[in-house]
């Protein structure tokens, strides 16, 4: 890795992460707060409300269901209109945002300290008290498929739903992207069942952050979710997704394309596994930032993309890494021998000292530029919790980072980009399947 230019200063230190005090406390229901108390920065207070179950506990016939569920939450409540709650947000100096992942809804709020306990009275209306009107659910889908009819013109969108079976089969991480029939058959009675189903204090967690204390912020959790109950036994949550996958080779034709969408994809491992940081680094190296092995060669040394890159996620039952380029139609074979050899090489080879240390400073430095706002520390927290993780995983992240030596990198590499284990799509024109020969028999399929 080349050394910074001579007229340039060394490296800076690393700013440290303030050390974060993280209150854990339960309340009568089970419901689990996390409070960080902070005595500076803006006079604001952050709500981040987690529950188990999302996209990958949708129904089989009903991909993409949680989508819906969680955009609907905050259109009503059984005392607010959608209208209302925005008027409310606005005049509490806040902010309210749901979203769904593979395996939860977040809700996060946020508003000027001295309207916290406001705030987290709206977030808890949301969160328990959805009215799901029936002009709203009308509205919904109607976005919802008119996103999805955008979408599915998309080549990356289409390399992505192609790839996602081939590296989860028969998981339901693999089957998560809405269909037009799936979105259709929502009714208000399914929203209702699913969200009494997932929306329980014994898999929820409540993080609060910013200018508030402890004892204000139970007082405020105990208030409004106190009574927040549930029937029966927890029926959300997915067993793990495979570890390997045999891999598949799929072609989506798409005429008079001028590019070729290029995805390489396999399973990789839990949040909570122990090979997780020494992957974390490895496809780092590989595959993140503009210094990456990958963007390095298939766009500064040969020109073949804009950018190229490779992605590992990480979540509660599993993971993945994709290997991912958009590149000129005459270099689409060239290109994915350029991805397997680079596969290939960090294997083979022990990574030098300057490069590992360079992607090691990338990643904590991104992370902690990122975590230095306190809703972003609430809402790492949150994550950290749905993909199975204690509250120290926040301030282990780094000191885990740079404990990961050269050696670990090689393995890992072996272990996890061996180019005979990769999955790969191509989206493009049928000209390029010529040039696919080498690399398997390719299943051909319209878009």
């Amino acid at each position: 890795m080349d050394a910074l230019p001579k007229d340039l200063p060394p490296y800076a230190a690393d700013q440290p992460l303030p050390a974060l005090h993280i209150d854990q406390r339960r309340l009568g229901n089970g419901l689990t707060v996390w409070v960080v108390p902070r005595n500076d920065g803006p006079p604001k207070v952050h709500f981040v409300l987690a529950v188990r179950g999302g996209l990958a506990d949708d129904p089989a016939q009903q991909p993409g269901f949680s989508t819906l569920l969680a955009e609907l939450l905050k259109e009503g409540t059984s005392a607010r209109d959608a209208n209302t709650i925005a008027q409310d947000l606005q005049s509490y100096g806040g902010d309210l945002h749901v979203d769904a992942g593979l395996d939860g809804i977040t809700l996060s709020a946020s508003a000027l300290s001295v309207n916290a306990a406001k705030a987290i009275t709206l977030l808890s209306e949301v969160a328990l008290s959805p009215a799901f009107p029936p002009a709203e659910i009308a509205q919904g889908k109607l976005r919802a498929l008119q996103a999805l009819l955008a979408a599915q013109a998309d080549p990356d969108w289409q390399a992505r739903r192609a790839l996602a079976p081939l590296v989860f089969p028969g998981h339901p991480y693999g089957y998560v992207l809405p269909t037009r029939a799936s979105l259709l058959g929502v009714t208000a009675e399914q929203l209702h069942a699913e969200h009494d189903r997932r929306f329980r204090p014994d898999e929820a967690l409540l993080v609060v952050t910013g200018r508030i204390d402890t004892d204000t912020a139970m007082r405020l959790a105990d208030a409004v979710f106190g009574d927040w109950s549930a029937d029966g036994k927890p029926s959300v949550g997915v067993g793990p997704a495979p570890a390997t996958a045999p891999p598949a080779r799929m072609f989506i034709s798409r005429s008079d394309s001028v590019q070729s969408v290029i995805r390489l994809g396999r399973p990789a491992v839990a949040a909570t596994s122990p090979d997780y940081y020494p992957l974390l680094v490895t496809n780092a190296i590989l595959g993140e930032g503009f210094r990456s092995r990958l963007n390095l060669d298939l766009r500064e040394d040969k020109g073949y993309t804009y950018g190229a890159g490779s992605v590992f996620s990480a979540e509660r039952s599993g993971g993945s890494l994709v290997g991912y380029a958009s590149v000129r139609n005459a270099v689409t074979g060239a290109a994915i021998g350029r991805f397997l050899a680079d596969y290939a090489q960090l294997g083979d080879a022990p990574v030098d000292a300057a490069e590992l240390a360079q992607t090691r400073h990338y990643l904590v430095g991104r992370y902690l530029l990122h975590n230095q706002p306190q809703a972003q520390v609430a809402s790492a927290l949150a994550g950290d919790w749905l993909a199975g993780l204690s509250a120290q995983a926040f301030t282990d992240y780094v000191p885990k980072v740079e404990a990961v030596t050269a050696a670990q990198v090689q393995a890992t590499a072996r272990t996890y980009f061996a180019p005979k284990d990769a999955s790969i799509v191509v989206v493009g024109d049928p000209g390029v399947l010529g040039q696919l020969q080498p690399y398997g028999d390719f299943t051909q399929v319209s878009k």
